[in-house]
C-alpha cells in the first residue's frame, strides 16, 4: 500500500475512534433512553391491563354479542 494512502486510512480510522469517544459520557459507556424504567413500566402496563378489561366488557356485552353473531351467520349463510 502506498504511504500516502496508508496515512489517509489512518487519519479516517483516527477520526472515526475519536468521534465515538465524543459520544462517549465521562464513565465510559454511552447514555441512551432505550426503554422505560420501572415506573413507565407499571403504568403502561396498569394502562394496557385497563384497556383490555374495557375492550372485554364492550364484546361481551349483549348489544355487540348480538351484533357479532348477526354478521357471521349472514357471512355463513351466503351463497357462493
Amino acid at each position: 500500500m502506498d504511504k500516502a494512502v496508508r496515512v489517509r486510512v489512518q487519519a479516517r480510522a483516527w477520526a472515526w475512534v475519536l468521534k465515538g469517544r465524543a459520544r462517549v459520557g465521562r464513565a465510559g459507556s454511552v447514555r441512551r433512553d432505550a426503554g422505560m424504567v420501572t415506573s413507565e413500566y407499571a403504568m403502561g402496563l396498569i394502562a394496557a391491563v385497563g384497556f383490555a378489561a374495557l375492550l372485554y366488557e364492550v364484546l361481551t356485552s349483549g348489544q355487540v354479542r348480538g351484533f357479532l353473531q348477526d354478521i357471521v351467520g349472514r357471512a355463513l349463510s351466503g351463497e357462493f
